[in-house]
């Protein structure tokens, strides 16, 4: 049976694996632990601003908090690539992280559209 995964389960799950990323990097010297405190920030930020939309009071409300987890998952996007791009990690074990990454971005920016349409048509 092939059901789709809520956003926030999905955000939930990359947020255990931006928790995972990071340890492994918390064991690394120097600047890999700093990169892996900002992408622990970021990453984790997206999925609890999801959470905190679920109980927006007003659509306004909602569509700010998934604007602010979309910003967050840039943020994230970024701190990956940059983490790649130096050679910091194994590029192969950080791709697919960052390609969830990018995705869950998808899902952002698909539904902040149809929240944005809606309130263009209530005013």
């Amino acid at each position: 049976m092939n059901q789709k995964i809520s956003i926030t389960d999905r955000t939930k799950a990359l947020a255990i694996r931006i928790v995972k990323a990071c340890t492994f990097l918390d064991e690394k010297p120097g600047v890999c632990r700093t990169l892996s405190k900002q992408l622990l920030r970021s990453g984790t930020a997206i999925g609890a601003n999801v959470r905190e939309a679920q109980s927006a009071q007003s659509d306004k409300d909602f569509l700010s908090k998934l604007e602010i987890a979309l910003k967050e998952e840039r943020e994230t996007e970024y701190w990956l690539e940059i983490l790649i791009e130096a050679e910091l990690v194994d590029k192969n074990k950080f791709e697919s992280l960052l390609q969830e990454t990018r995705e869950v971005g998808k899902i952002l920016v698909t539904s902040t559209r149809k929240v944005k349409d809606k309130i263009n048509k209530l005013n």
